[in-house]
């Protein structure tokens, strides 16, 4: 079972991604996060559900969705990674 091991991948990812952005700034989380969605979780995560999905139908091409979704989680983790980068500082108000 293949996509077993991509599901406990892209769950080791949330959890590492979990554990790096726990109790940091808004900029920081999003750095992180974005990072771990391009390179941990959607490429893991797009093969396991395009196999699971290949299972279900009992067709091999339908795996191919995963061509489908590893964009689409690429791009959204780029713009969280872009975002994180390019957001300012927050400042306190104190009064």
């Amino acid at each position: 079972m293949a996509f077993a091991v991509g599901y406990g991948i892209a769950f080791i990812g949330v959890f590492v991604a979990y554990q790096l952005s726990k109790g940091k700034s808004k900029k920081r989380r999003c750095i992180v996060w974005g990072i771990a969605l391009m390179l941990a979780i959607s490429p893991f995560l797009s093969f396991a559900i395009g196999l699971s999905y290949s299972f279900i139908v009992e067709d091999p091409w339908v795996a191919l969705i995963m061509w489908y979704l590893f964009p689409i989680g690429f791009i959204i983790g780029l713009i969280l990674l872009l975002v994180g980068i390019f957001k300012k500082k927050e400042m306190e108000n104190v009064m």
